[in-house]
């Protein structure tokens, strides 16, 4: 983890991106983060997990208010036609 003020992360600005790129560059103002810098890897992986994270509670939302209404299988009837009982 590095840690910049925003004047010194703006004298090393290429530095910071390319510390970015393995760490969490933190940036301070008045001594309180303020901003973090990751790469666009790290940003992508994110976005992604955040998006699964809000479909999946939409869905526990769909369920949760009956408008979902999916029959399961029991999980007996899986195994018989499995052939696994």
């Amino acid at each position: 983890m590095a840690t910049y003020s925003i004047s010194e992360a703006r004298e090393n600005l290429a530095d910071a991106v390319t510390r970015s790129a393995v760490e969490e560059v933190f940036l301070e103002k008045h001594g309180k983060v303020v901003a973090v810098m990751i790469s666009a890897e790290v940003y992508e992986k994110l976005v992604d997990a955040w998006e699964e994270i809000q479909d999946l509670k939409m869905l526990e939302e769909l369920k949760e208010s009956g408008e979902l209404d999916v029959p399961g299988i029991p999980m007996e009837q899986v195994f018989r036609e499995l052939g696994l009982s």
